[in-house]
């Protein structure tokens, strides 16, 4: 039995299945369904989990290469909330682009995980190495 990291079985199997150069959309509550992408959707209020929160599980043990987030993330949210996702993305290098060109990005992804977060542009997809 795990008792240490990620427990949810779904999400172990959808990270599990990430190899080289394929990414990994982590998205707030709001975002949109994609039926072409396989979702695991941790929301369980609006809030809970955080989109940080869910990096913070996951990048111990999952090489990242490149983060890809919407520019208007920057232009949206308050200081504290930039430190705190950059803080989260341990140095990992990020690339904003206009929110039209991130959302083209997302059907090409292994999988989604939803989470509660409410952050305005806040999601990201993630590049494994």
């Amino acid at each position: 039995m795990l008792i240490e990291g990620i427990i949810n079985p779904n999400l172990l199997s959808l990270i599990s299945r990430i190899r080289h150069t394929n990414t990994l959309v982590i998205a707030d509550a709001a975002f949109p369904f994609w039926n072409m992408i396989e979702t695991v959707d941790l929301t369980l209020v609006r809030g809970i989990p955080t989109i940080t929160q869910v990096l913070d599980a996951i990048l111990p043990n999952w090489k990242c290469g490149e983060i890809f987030m919407a520019e208007e993330f920057k232009s949206t949210n308050p200081d504290d909330k930039l430190r705190e996702f950059e803080t989260a993305c341990r140095g990992i290098q990020r690339t904003f682009e206009p929110h039209i060109e991130f959302k083209k990005r997302v059907p090409h992804a292994i999988g989604l995980i939803r989470t509660g977060d409410t952050t305005a542009y806040g999601n990201m997809i993630l590049e494994s190495v």
